[in-house]
């Protein structure tokens, strides 16, 4: 029975962890290649949940797919007005503005969709149980954890074999030498933050019906991404992935043994791998950087 629990809360882990990673990654590759320490991604994360469930209300699950590409339009448009003023800036500034933005962005989604939680329930399809040997979890989290695993493989496909995925791990490494070679660098910041809020959107839409979808749920992503991304290595998407599945284990695992310091788990894990590693997993020294 023991070994049953915890198998069934490490498989539930690995779907939260799947969810951070989403979270993370975005925020990872916006800080690798930007330089910005966005504190306004939890709120793209609540905008994409948002999304979803106008979409789902209007025309059926069959349209929340498109949330998370209006949110990328909508983090390209912030990018364009706001953030790229703070490239080359103090990090503490881009903390304050992004910060300010978070807010921003939620004061919108009180005014529009009200304080109050909204109920988002998984599509009729996948409302069963999946259970095989002594692992049970219903048939949601297991589309989560599929759905998650291919963003992120797709997600890896793109910046490992693509130009433009290159281009991104080029600019992260020497913007200079990036523009010097005739390519337009503004354009691709431009594509790089949209496509990060994209990634976070896809979590808040795949977390809706897993999560209370509520203005608040903005704050109850951004930390865990900030923890992940400390663990992993700053603008390792390998190391965010890594620390993701481990603080959604841990944290699962916490929840259901110790419930009394699940709040506090993922910092104590986090303090104890920076003691070992205080660049994180897969961090390396980045010149540009210090």
């Amino acid at each position: 029975m023991f070994n049953e629990i915890v198998l069934s809360q490490a498989a539930n882990g690995i779907v939260l962890g799947f969810l951070y990673v989403l979270i993370a990654a975005g925020l990872s590759i916006t800080f690798g290649l930007l330089g910005v320490i966005n504190f306004a991604h939890g709120a793209f994360f609540a905008l994409g949940a948002y999304f979803g469930l106008m979409l789902y209300q209007w025309f059926g699950w069959a349209a929340v797919p498109l949330a998370p590409i209006l949110v990328a339009v909508v983090g390209m448009f912030v990018e364009v007005i706001l953030v790229r003023r703070l490239y080359g800036k103090e990090p503490l500034l881009s903390l304050i503005v992004t910060f300010a933005l978070a807010l921003l962005i939620e004061a919108i989604i009180r005014f529009i969709w009200g304080a109050d939680g909204k109920p988002f329930g998984a599509p009729a399809f996948l409302s069963g149980v999946f259970e095989f040997g002594p692992l049970l979890m219903t048939s949601y989290r297991v589309a989560v954890l599929v759905a998650t695993a291919v963003t992120l493989a797709i997600l890896w496909a793109f910046l490992a074999f693509t130009p433009y995925g290159r281009i991104l791990r080029a600019g992260s490494r020497d913007p200079e030498m990036v523009e010097m070679l005739g390519i337009r660098l503004p354009r691709v910041m431009t594509g790089v933050f949209g496509l990060g809020c994209g990634l976070a959107a896809i979590a808040g839409v795949l977390a809706g019906p897993l999560w209370n979808v509520s203005p608040s749920m903005s704050a109850s992503a951004v930390m865990p991404a900030f923890v992940i991304v400390t663990i992993g290595g700053l603008g390792s998407l390998r190391g965010a992935t890594i620390a993701g599945l481990l603080v959604g284990v841990v944290t699962t695992l916490t929840i259901q043994f110790y419930p009394h310091a699940a709040g506090a788990a993922m910092y104590v894990f986090m303090f104890l791998i920076l003691l070992l590693r205080p660049r994180g997993l897969l961090g390396e020294r980045w010149e540009r950087f210090e």
